[in-house]
């Protein structure tokens, strides 16, 4: 094999060591594994051969994906996500998306909306799933239909020359938790990736 990088082994272990750094600044991981790949590529130019146990060698004396991980995160003052049940993680999605069919209850729908987008953001919180940015993140996706529908809702009663019609009040509504969808739909992605890198390990 021309370029050892390509090997499948090093493809392996660098792929591993990108999804447990998820959490580090996209800068910050690209440098790593840029690092990591030289280191490689240098080591394994200086062995007779790039065979399998060269590789593995070479592989060996990096450390496994999960400590290189850990060390960087620990650089960045940053502790390593832990994966939690599936069941756990769609009780929390389930607490952040429930508030926009809630909104249709009447009376007592908007208060339990809001009931369940701040647990849900609470859940999300103290998660040790999650990353500090991650959450950061969609904590405020969670909260933010508290004023992005309000907003939609006028820009909606404006726009239309019969004020807020029921259609317009769905229409702000859908609009409002549109961030509490994208908010949903990465925090099932960065858990869905954190499972996976685990049982690969």
């Amino acid at each position: 094999m021309n370029n050892p990088i390509e090997h499948p082994l090093v493809r392996a272990h660098l792929d591993a060591v990108d999804r447990y750094t998820a959490p580090l600044p996209a800068e910050r991981r690209r440098e790593l594994l840029a690092d990591l790949r030289e280191h490689v590529e240098v080591t394994l130019a200086e062995h007779d051969s790039a065979d399998e146990d060269a590789v593995r060698q070479v592989l060996a004396q990096l450390g496994s994906p999960r400590q290189i991980a850990d060390a960087a995160l620990a650089e960045e003052g940053q502790a390593r996500p832990e994966p939690e049940t599936g069941r756990r993680t769609t009780l929390t999605l389930v607490l952040a998306v429930l508030p926009m069919p809630l909104l249709l209850v009447p009376a007592i729908g908007p208060a339990l909306a809001l009931i369940a987008a701040v647990a849900a953001a609470v859940r999300v919180a103290k998660s040790a799933q999650w990353s500090r940015r991650e959450k950061t993140q969609a904590t405020l996706l969670l909260l933010s239909p508290v004023l992005v529908t309000p907003l939609a809702a006028a820009v909606v009663a404006v726009a239309s020359s019969a004020g807020l019609s029921p259609a317009g009040v769905l229409t702000a509504c859908a609009l409002g938790f549109c961030p509490t969808l994208l908010a949903a739909f990465r925090l099932a992605r960065s858990a869905a990736h954190l499972r996976t890198a685990a049982l690969a390990a």
